[in-house]
């Protein structure tokens, strides 16, 4: 019987609109106790409960995907929309907003390459999209802020976490990896196939279901904490009940399986192949989408219990299903050996219990229901012959989902090709790209589509049963749901390159202590009851730059490794003078301008080995403040190789000091127009490269990696845009924490506060990566001053 108060759940009501597929269902917020469907059809549907407590009725039918919708999520209420939007993806890559009382769309979020499949929303109006183009995307309002790169095969399902700032994705590459304001930190490996989907149990845990007939119990911390299996196929959705850990799950098996206590308590067979999706509503009851276009609600309330003429004609239907053998549900079949009816007056073991009977010669499948003890038909065993496609879009192609995968052979002798096709295609561009891709003789055209038209009637499939054969060879020999997933070797995660972490060694002392205006020094600290009044740290109007120089010194030790250089690499006397020159043209002690002499002697010396080009990039940080110099290396001319050769030394396994005043160089460059314009259209690469460097703790490269991500800010704050700001949002929370030197962290709330100020955006954007909860702690910071101050200041605005 079932756990938990004991009732089994039953037919409550089946609801009839959608043409096609029922592929994503999700609750409602409002109307209360209502919940939208998706469908193959293109229509995303509202439902309400009607008054009579029991079934519901079709509010608004929303329009605005060109393809397949595939995925629907709500956003919750904000000020501005106080009963929430209603989000769905679809097959035409792009995502739909709507509100809910209008059936178009209130805009549309474009930026996927392929199929939208998931979504999951957060607080302050986060959205998060998974797609087959194998990035998952963080939307805000309208704008796309991130997009979290790392998966080898498409991404099938996502969620947010309730902890702020962490990610779910679940992909076909068979991992899930969880992500912190925009960055992987952990990969779930276990399952053995496509990921198809995820629910979240608390802040700690997590369930993942896969085509690999599993479902796993995740810690965030990594560890798979259980695997439940009694799915014979595919599994596609699963559903957390709400105030507790049990929840449902379903699949290409046909059914819908209830599992409490870690235990399959209930199975619910359908007369449909694949049932696509699910929800809890709150009241307990489950809503379940199939194959077949229709939406039915099982409940456990016999209030809500559906009349016995429902019930016997839901019955009734399902005892007229075709089962196919071939799709393994109920394991190997052997005609012959099959006991007859009169199997079925000894009573099951257990619920969802599967007996097959010969009858009248006819193979017929039964299940076992326990609270009702007696066996209940589920369908005729049919034998099929060729190949059948039951059902829609079940086939799997490099990990994305067709409704048809042919196998093509040109020749007897030669390899065999896969042909993907969905019924919405046009089978000549399918045949003609198809020839293209597998350098086949484009003569073969129009035998090609011919074959695709012929096997596929071009008609919208619903069960068809249709034999083919192969246009080349004449043979039948497609097998269903046979899937290549494309390369599955781990990535190497695109911001920690956690595969060679650096271990830190001692930092060469060359560098002193950091120049600037006073607050970034202590030089002249002010009173802080003056700072209580008014904010002078943020919004940031310029540029830090690290002018502290002792030419004498960086002279010296120029010469003193000009000794270890390589004979082609040595630098003769004259280009020492030259140098010493320039150096005193950028320091401000001569009023000479640079010549190009002098900086073309100058990358001469910065091309020297790693273990002694420190000096030389010294003399590049100072000198590249002076106008001439910065429009030298970062105009339109010499800058490629100027950023290539910083980014070099901002390898994490490379010497610190290099790393130290590759990212000052980096800084100084920010005085000028043309560096600005560099570093801004460079901003992705060399953010990407510089988070590298986090990880030694070395303080003054954690200073001036602090003080990169501020010059960005002011930049950012300028020109207003988000996509930098969320690049810049998640650096500052990276580097957050690892970071324990106060002057490194106050010039990274600096950046914050700059980030941040005067755009609402920004703002809600920090929020829902958490990174008010980060810097929290700063307040406390009694010494110095300007950290708790400006700390407050941020905190203000968040």
């Amino acid at each position: 019987a079932m756990a938990g108060d004991g009732r089994a759940y039953r037919l409550s009501c089946t609801l009839l609109g959608h043409e096609q597929d029922v592929r994503g269902l999700t609750c409602g917020l409002f109307p209360e106790g209502g919940f939208v469907s998706v469908s193959r059809d293109r229509t995303a549907r509202l439902w309400a409960p009607d008054g009579l407590n029991r079934g519901f009725t079709e509010m608004h039918c929303m329009r605005g995907h060109s393809n397949f919708v595939s995925c629907v999520c709500i956003i919750p209420p904000s000020d501005l929309y106080p009963r929430g939007l209603i989000a769905t993806g679809g097959n035409d890559h792009n995502i739909c907003i709507f509100t809910v009382d209008n059936t178009a769309p209130l805009y549309v979020l474009k930026g996927h390459k392929n199929t939208v499949c998931s979504l999951s929303s957060g607080k302050f109006g986060t959205l998060l999209s998974g797609s087959w183009d194998t990035t998952a995307k963080v939307w805000l309002n309208d704008r796309c802020m991130m997009t979290l790169q790392g998966h080898t095969a498409a991404i099938w399902a996502v969620k947010i976490l309730p902890e702020q700032g962490l990610m779910l994705t679940g992909s076909a590459d068979k991992t899930i990896k969880l992500w912190k304001a925009g960055r992987c930190e952990r990969t779930f490996t276990g399952h053995e196939d496509c990921v198809r989907g995820l629910a979240i149990l608390s802040e700690m845990e997590f369930l993942s279901c896969s085509n690999d007939a599993s479902i796993r119990r995740w810690q965030i911390s990594g560890e798979c904490l259980h695997v439940y299996y009694g799915h014979t196929n595919y599994i596609y959705g699963i559903s957390v009940f709400p105030h507790c850990k049990d929840f449902v799950t379903t699949g290409e098996d046909r059914s819908l399986r209830i599992w409490k206590q870690g235990e399959c308590a209930q199975t619910i067979r359908l007369p449909a192949q694949s049932v696509w999706c699910c929800c809890v509503l709150d009241n307990d009851d489950i809503v379940v989408g199939t194959s077949d276009g229709i939406i039915r609600v099982f409940t456990k309330s016999l209030e809500r219990t559906a009349s016995a003429e429902e019930i016997q004609a839901f019955e009734n239907e399902l005892s007229q299903a075709s089962i196919n053998p071939k799709t393994g549900d109920l394991g190997d079949i052997n005609a012959d050996d099959l006991p007859g009816k009169e199997h079925l007056t000894d009573p099951g073991t257990r619920d969802g219990q599967t007996r097959l009977i010969k009858d009248d010669g006819k193979v017929e499948a039964y299940q076992w229901s326990v609270s009702e003890r007696r066996w209940i038909k589920i369908g005729d065993v049919v034998g099929s012959s060729g190949a059948t496609q039951q059902t829609s879009g079940k086939v799997l192609f490099e990990g994305k989902e067709y409704d048809y995968v042919f196998t093509i052979d040109v020749n007897e002798s030669g390899p065999s090709y896969k042909l993907p096709y969905n019924v919405s295609d046009d089978p000549w561009l399918t045949a003609y790209n198809f020839l293209q891709k597998n350098d086949l003789n484009p003569m073969f055209l129009d035998q090609v589509a011919k074959f695709i038209i012929d096997n596929t009637k071009g008609q919208p499939l619903l069960n068809t049963n249709s034999e083919f054969s192969d246009p080349f060879t004449g043979a039948g020999r497609y097998v269903p749901g046979s899937s290549s997933v494309s390369n599955t070797v781990p990535a190497v995660d695109p911001f920690t390159e956690d595969a060679h972490r650096y271990v830190p060694g001692s930092a060469s002392n060359v560098v002193a202590p950091v120049g600037g205006p006073d607050q970034y020094t202590g030089k002249g600290a002010y009173q802080s009851a003056a700072a209580k009044a008014e904010n002078i740290y943020f919004p940031k109007k310029d540029a830090v730059t690290f002018d502290q120089a002792n030419p004498t010194q960086i002279l010296g030790k120029l010469k003193e490794l000009n000794g270890n250089a390589t004979e082609e690499q040595k630098l003769t006397e004259d280009d020492l003078i030259i140098l010493e020159k320039l150096l005193s043209a950028t320091c401000n002690t001569s009023a000479e301008t640079p010549t190009a002499q002098q900086i073309q002697t100058l990358w001469k010396a910065v091309n020297w080995p790693e273990d002694i080009v420190f000096p030389a990039l010294d003399i590049l940080r100072l000198s590249v403040r002076h106008p001439t110099v910065n429009e030298n290396f970062c105009g339109e001319k010499a800058h490629v190789q100027f950023i290539h050769l910083l980014l070099k030394f901002l390898n994490p396994q490379g010497k610190q000091a290099n790393q130290l005043l590759a990212l000052r160089a980096l800084c100084n460059c920010f005085v000028s127009q043309a560096g600005q314009k560099l570093l801004m259209e460079q901003r992705d690469e060399i953010m990407t490269q510089a988070i590298e460097v986090k990880s030694g703790n070395n303080k003054n490269v954690h200073i001036a990696l602090a003080t990169l991500t501020l010059n960005y800010a002011v930049c950012l704050h300028k020109v207003n845009n988000i996509e930098g700001k969320a690049q810049c949002l998640s650096v500052i929370s990276a580097v957050m924490e690892v970071v324990n030197d106060l002057e490194a962290i106050f010039r990274l709330l600096v950046a914050l506060g700059t980030l941040i100020s005067g755009d609402k955006n920004a703002v809600q954007l920090a929020k829902s990566l958490g990174v008010d909860s980060q810097i929290k702690k700063y307040v406390s910071v009694s010494e110095p001053a300007k950290v708790k101050e400006c700390c407050r200041f941020v905190l203000n605005l968040l």
